[in-house]
This record gives C-alpha cells, structure tokens and sequence, in this order.
C-alpha cells in the first residue's frame, strides 16, 4: 500500500469524527436554546396558560416572542400604535409620561412577571406613555389582535384581563392622590417603599436591589431633581436610609412608613 494511502483513512475518518461532533454540539445548542424559550415563555404566561384550552396554548405559544432590551433602551414609545401585550421576563421597567419643561413622570414600575403596555389597545387609542428598561431586560410579546380574539370566547381570560386592568386602576387612583396630597417627605418615604415593595432587597436585607438615579427618583416622587437630593439627605442625617451613591440602605422602614402614612 503506498504510504499517502495509509495516512488517508484515518484522516478521512478524524474528519467525519469531527463533522458528527460539530452535529452533536449544533443539536445540543439547539435543544438547550428551545428549552429556555420554553422555560422563558412558560414563566411569562404562567398565571394566563391555566385558563386556556390546548388548542388555544397552542395558539398563545406559536404567537409569542422574546426579546432583549440594553439598559435604558426605549421598548415603546409616547404615540406609537398600540398592538401588543407584553411581559416583563427578567429586569427592571419604567413606564413614564413626557411633561412640561422636558421634565418626566414615572408613571408605573414594572417588575417581573407583570404585564403591560395593552391598556391602550383595550381603549382604541396610541400609547399616551413611553416604556424604557431601567436596566437589561428580556420582555415577551403577544399580538393583540391575538389576544383579542381568544378573549371573545373565553369568559375566564376575559375576567383575567377585567381583573388586571381594574388592580392598575385602584393602584393609579391612590397614587394620584398621594402624589397630589403628600408633603415632600412623604412622597420620597412613598416612592422608596414602593421600590423594596416591586424589586426587594439584596442580601443585606436592607439594600434596595435597584439603584436609581437621582433624577428618576424625582420624577417617580413628582418633585425637582434638588429636592429630592435635599430630602434623601435629611433622611440620611435622621438615620433613617444610609446613601452610597445610587445605594440606598433602608435602615429604619418603620419610620419611613410613618411619614409615608401620614405624608
């Protein structure tokens, strides 16, 4: 046999080995990247899946999407058509509305697993606020139209969707009045409780798990930027919140809740 002959099958034979093991990893890759969309959507329409049929699962699970959105990057915006239902998967989400002067409300802070951005859809009307990522985040989406129609015939998705909106707008009203009616004080005590309430703390058990800057902490409070800084710093010098940085430590709740009660 001549010499190149003899290296020549177990080169052949190296790359067939090499071709099935790249195979193996594309598969792997493949099934392991079907399964966490599955675990993804799974987690996302976990509260709405028990109140469908299969074929109607079938229908919401075809239909729905996942995507990702960087820090700060706008996910809808003031005027656009309102044509999906979206989930918020992982992250953090600040639903807001421009105001006089360049200066913006924060109108809602969505945590995970929460739903948004269908109200106007409902209405007939465009989004009359903006949705951002206050930080990375991964957000499901399902048409409307989709929605709508599953909606028409099933009276237990309905009464979900009666139930969500009807929440949002309990929550809305009390916040109104808050935001209207609440010395300086008991706004910021507010807006600080309703961060731990939606993110929680981190290990410590005292640390807000989200670091906001002092703007957004204003504009969810409804007062300037210097107000809030002057108002965080007298709750430092009491003792009550420790400040390092966009780190803010609750380290006297009760008090906090005191003057958010009682404004």
């Amino acid at each position: 046999m001549p010499k190149s002959s003899f290296f020549a099958i177990p080169l052949q034979f190296n790359g067939i080995f090499l071709i099935l093991r790249y195979i193996t990893l594309l598969y792997n890759t493949v099934m392991v990247k079907k399964l966490s969309i599955e675990a993804l959507t799974q987690e996302a329409l976990g509260e709405m899946l028990p109140l469908l049929d299969s074929n109607e699962k079938r229908i919401i699970t075809e239909n729905f999407h996942i995507q990702t959105f960087k820090k700060n990057e706008m996910i809808y915006n003031e005027g656009e058509k309102a044509e999906l239902l979206m989930c918020l998967i992982k992250g953090k989400v600040k639903i807001f509305k421009a105001g006089i002067g360049g200066r913006s409300q924060i109108m809602r802070l969505i945590r995970p697993v929460q739903y948004f951005g269908y109200r106007a859809y409902f209405a007939g009307e465009d989004y009359i606020t903006a949705a951002s990522a206050f930080e990375n985040a991964t957000i499901g989406f399902l048409p409307m139209p989709v929605v709508d129609e599953l909606i028409k015939k099933n009276n237990r998705l309905a009464c979900f969707f009666i139930k969500e909106l009807a929440t949002d707008l309990g929550m809305s009203d009390t916040r109104t009045v808050n935001l209207t009616q609440k010395h300086i004080r008991g706004r910021l005590a507010e807006s600080l409780l309703m961060l731990k309430d939606n993110y929680g703390l981190e290990e410590d058990g005292i640390t807000l798990s989200i670091y906001m800057a002092r703007e957004d902490l204003a504009n969810l409070s409804n007062m300037t930027t210097s107000n809030a800084i002057r108002t965080l710093s007298c709750f430092a010098a009491e003792k009550i919140v420790v400040v390092d940085g966009r780190k803010i430590q609750l380290v006297d709740e009760a008090k906090l809740r005191k003057i958010s009660r009682f404004g």
